[in-house]
């Protein structure tokens, strides 16, 4: 628009990959098309459109995204001073891309990235830290380009191991990256007086709290200035650490293995599994024990002598469910192999996308001793045609283009929705099944849960079905987010631990008396009941 006249000029419309963004001295305006699968930029003066990425040599989409849509980038961090070049990322290094075409494309941190498997991410410390996105995906520049001459600061993120610190470069010449820290931990990025020459940031893995230190711009003499959570050393905890195998379709794959304080490799423990798409990124995430909304807490169900195990699951389209299978599985049995894990005392548990694989997993495997599917999607045909109750929106989206991974709507891929709908068979589920399924629930509708659980019941299978009124997806009431979270403990104890039931589970809490019991009390029975 023409600020002096108001007179406005179509230049591109919304496709919904980006918005598009103007470079700092106006001159460009930059977007990522998803179709393209590359970055563009057009010249404000001529209206010209130029693909600024398409000369790179590797991709500048993220080549992991599995879902049936344009994959998004590895993310752009503004432009260098005078609009010189902008700056984008392939999924290791940083690049310096010529809006005008006629420089070849740079690459900033001269292969670094790519040679050692880490990913960089520059900080815009002038911003107050940020810029690099979590594990160093997303970020971006600040609002002024940035100076090749002066010294940056880059976070850096190692794919495998999932250590994680910071590297200083500069934009200007061929100087490659030079390492500060690099830790198993995961590190917030830095906040910096004007008036010191010393940063403040968070550090924090699984065993450690997310506490405050400083350090100088080297970040060398570290040092702790806060200790907030002393409490925990009262605490039995565990501790974290990456696990490698290689799916049934020959795909090597990572996972989170968390194992108790005390381990003892000669005892045979209790194994929980926990997965939704890949979490292995979070190896040094720090766990606060507390009442979840959905899901298993990590560090309490660790600290009570379980193993815990978060694997990662690739996806092929059309094929979520058989995905999930052919990633968790041999995970789990690699696992067992290592002789300390008890195969007949495996618990899984999931909510949202994680509960519906494995609604479906227990259609089609009996490894697992009991598991909670929380919120699951059981029949993708109903599902397909409801709506989001919070949005309103159709459910057709997200079995054609996102996270469920159909591909085609359901006349086209009629097959699909029904091979991947744990409803359909339902008779071959042989696992105990507890589920968590709100009747406020924007996001999966409940009646999903209800057909999974009238199935089981109809086939006489060991099925519970929790409902909190009034609550959503998850629970958000802390009280009922404590119930949860025994009642859920309470159930895997039994199956996997040999607790007596508690009479919510053996008896059930008839309906005249819901408010006046809770049914938490332990009955007498030992190990696995029925529905």
């Amino acid at each position: 628009m023409d600020v002096a006249t108001g007179d406005a000029e179509l230049i591109r419309e919304f496709d919904g990959n980006s918005p598009g963004s103007f470079s700092p001295g106006g001159n460009y305006l930059s977007w990522w098309d998803g179709v393209e699968r590359h970055w563009m930029v057009m010249d404000v003066r001529t209206r010209e459109i130029r693909n600024v990425s398409e000369d790179l040599p590797y991709p500048v989409y993220r080549e992991w995204d599995d879902h049936p849509d344009e994959p998004p980038s590895y993310g752009s961090h503004g432009w260098l001073e005078g609009d010189a070049a902008f700056i984008i990322r392939d999924m290791y290094d940083i690049w310096a891309v010529d809006p005008t075409g006629l420089q070849e494309p740079r690459n900033l941190t001269e292969g670094v990235g790519r040679d050692n498997d880490i990913r960089f991410a520059y900080v815009n410390m002038d911003a107050g830290g940020g810029g690099g996105g979590r594990f160093g995906f997303g970020g971006g520049g600040g609002t002024e380009g940035i100076d090749p001459t002066e010294d940056v600061l880059l976070s850096a993120f190692h794919v495998y191991t999932k250590q994680s610190g910071f590297y200083r470069d500069r934009f200007e010449g061929d100087r490659e990256p030079q390492l500060l820290v690099m830790d198993d931990y995961r590190f917030s990025n830095p906040t910096k007086p004007e008036d010191a020459d010393l940063y403040l940031f968070t550090r924090q893995n699984f065993q450690e709290y997310g506490d405050l230190w400083t350090s100088n711009t080297n970040f060398q003499d570290m040092e702790k200035i806060s200790y907030a959570n002393p409490q925990q050393d009262e605490y039995s905890w565990g501790t974290a650490e990456i696990i490698d195998w290689i799916s049934n379709d020959g795909i090597p794959l990572q996972g989170i293995l968390v194992k108790p304080e005390g381990f003892d490799p000669r005892r045979k423990y209790p194994m929980m599994v926990y997965f939704y798409e890949r979490s292995s990124d979070g190896l040094h995430s720090y766990r606060v024990p507390a009442p979840g909304s959905s899901s298993i807490n990590h560090s309490f169900y660790v600290s009570r002598g379980y193993v815990l195990f978060v694997p990662d699951i690739p996806y092929e389209i059309g094929h979520p469910g058989e995905s999930a299978i052919d990633a968790v599985v041999p995970g789990v049995l690699k696992i067992v192999d290592q002789g300390y894990i008890d195969p007949e005392r495996i618990g899984a548990q999931g909510h949202s996308w994680g509960g519906y694989q494995l609604a479906y997993m227990v259609t089609k495997t009996n490894l697992f001793a009991a598991v909670e599917a929380g919120a699951p999607v059981s029949n993708m045909t109903s599902a397909y045609g409801g709506i989001r109750w919070a949005s309103g929106m159709n459910r057709a989206f997200q079995y054609e283009h996102t996270q469920s991974r159909i591909g085609g709507t359901l006349w086209e891929e009629t097959m699909r929705y029904l091979n991947n709908s744990p409803l359909f068979e339902a008779d071959k589920v042989n696992t105990p099944v507890l589920m968590l399924h709100n009747d406020e629930d924007g996001a999966v509708p409940w009646y999903q849960g209800i057909e999974f659980f009238m199935a089981l019941r109809r086939l006489q299978k060991p099925v519970w079905m929790l409902n909190y009124n009034g609550e959503a997806h998850g629970n958000r009431q802390p009280q009922n987010q404590k119930d949860w979270t025994i009642r859920m403990q309470q159930f895997f104890d039994h199956y996997l631990m040999d607790a007596p039931a508690p009479v919510w589970m053996a008896e059930g809490v008839p309906a005249v008396l819901k408010g006046k019991t809770l049914g938490w009390e332990l009955t007498g029975g030992q190990g696995g009941g029925g529905g």
